[in-house]
């Protein structure tokens, strides 16, 4: 067993705050020169961007469904024994979704952080703040902040009717230098932020004012069994697009990928002109609709990728790295563009979301693999599907599979570790 400081930062629903908190504490407690490893609930590539940069460590996700209740036990238990603070970032509200993040916390008793919007509400606050913390008695609470906070006065007046026993740890007054821009698919990715750590040192500043600034209690995580990995892509080297357009990557995926033996060399679509020499390719989801032009341009690349298809290998794409391969790709401004050609059809991007939440699949060759999709665009293909997803909660018919000519491809974004074996099916020729 080892023991260490840890803290699950939730709200009642999504827009409350939580990354730009969970950020700050963050970057305040590694500005003490504490050691910390920062967690995001759920499946999430954007938030934990923010948090890694806050943090200087990659930010794993953890979820009792898609993760598993074994491996977020192993990452807790193994973060934990070289951290002086364990942070966890909810998603949604505390008690959305099966599992929720009330759950994940009840399960690992890491207590709970409640972080209400108190905007254009007063002694209300009181009443929402009474609802979270008594709703499941077993759940764990560590106290309340209110954020986006208009003065002092407005803070008193937050206050007033708080049952007594409900810790409330301070608040974050609004302030325009700590918000985390967004677009469609949640926040702007870290790496176009050039204000970035002007915005963490604020946020830090923020906390520094609150109780937030002391340590929370110390958690107790029990040591598991480590998982013995099957080295069955010993003598694989494998292509990892990642650039602006294709980074929507789990970190345990190319964990995974590496225990397993494989070597990893990462190349971009965009810029790069002959594709690395290897025996298969990942193309993880992304923005491809935000770089059409310079996607459309490298003309070299494309062809790099037919000629490596052409050679009997393999190609795996996950959401935007299929519509790369596409015939065209639409943006939201209504410009058509010509993408690789390597699958027959063409998407667009609309205004509303096409596809959302928890799915597996189960390979025609065995083996089948949890995930999740969360997508704006919309699909036309000749293509029959292979296989079709499933939704987690109900077993509906979810997100088609698509296979041809050494590709499979679908919008789900798979998490590799839920099954190594179909993982390497999916590379090995």
């Amino acid at each position: 067993m080892v023991t260490c400081p840890a803290l699950f930062i939730s709200a009642p629903a999504s827009h409350q705050g939580k990354t730009t908190i969970t950020a700050g504490i963050a970057r305040h407690h590694r500005n003490q020169g504490r050691r910390l490893h920062v967690f995001k609930t759920g499946p999430d590539f954007l938030d934990p961007q923010i948090l890694a940069r806050a943090s200087g460590h990659p930010v794993h996700n953890l979820d009792l469904w898609m993760t598993g209740e074994a491996d977020c036990r192993r990452r807790l238990h193994d973060a934990a024994a070289n951290a002086d603070l364990l942070l966890i970032e909810g998603v949604m509200g505390l008690f959305d979704g099966t599992p929720s993040s009330a759950d994940l916390a009840q399960t690992f008793g890491v207590p709970v952080l409640a972080v209400i919007d108190a905007s254009s509400m007063a002694q209300t606050f009181a009443a929402i703040a009474h609802g979270l913390t008594t709703f499941r008695p077993n759940v764990p609470f560590h106290g309340l902040l209110a954020n986006r906070v208009a003065s002092t006065r407005h803070a008193e007046m937050l206050t007033q009717g708080l049952p007594a026993g409900l810790n409330y740890l301070g608040q974050f007054l609004r302030d325009e230098e700590v918000v985390l821009p967004e677009r469609h698919l949640g926040l702007v990715q870290a790496s176009e932020m050039d204000d970035l750590e002007i915005r963490l040192e604020a946020a830090a500043r923020l906390v520094a004012t609150t109780r937030l600034a002391d340590l929370p209690p110390i958690i107790t995580f029990a040591t598991p069994p480590k998982p013995l990995m099957p080295q069955l892509l010993s003598s694989l080297r494998n292509a990892v697009a990642l650039d602006a357009a294709f980074n929507f990557i789990y970190p345990a995926n190319l964990e995974l990928l590496r225990d397993m033996g494989a070597e990893l060399v990462f190349f971009s679509p965009l810029t790069d002109t002959v594709l690395p020499r290897v025996d298969a390719v990942y193309l993880p989801g992304g923005y491809p609709e935000l770089h059409i032009e310079s996607l459309e341009s490298n003309h070299a690349m494309k062809g790099a990728l037919r000629t490596h298809l052409d050679a009997g290998k393999r190609m795996y794409a996950e959401c935007g790295g299929m519509l790369y391969l596409l015939e065209t790709l639409t943006n939201a401004e209504g410009r058509t563009a010509q993408m690789s050609g390597l699958l027959p059809g063409a998407a667009h991007m609309q205004k509303k979301l096409s596809g959302l939440g928890m799915q597996c699949v189960a390979f025609p060759g065995g083996g089948a693999l949890r995930g999740h999709t969360f997508h704006y665009s919309k699909m036309t293909t000749s293509l029959m599907p292979a296989t079709h997803a499933r939704h987690a909660i109900g077993d509906a018919l979810g997100e088609p599979v698509y296979q041809h000519h050494g590709i499979t491809a679908s919008y789900l974004h798979a998490w590799f570790p839920s099954d190594p074996m179909a993982v390497a099916r999916l590379f090995l020729s």
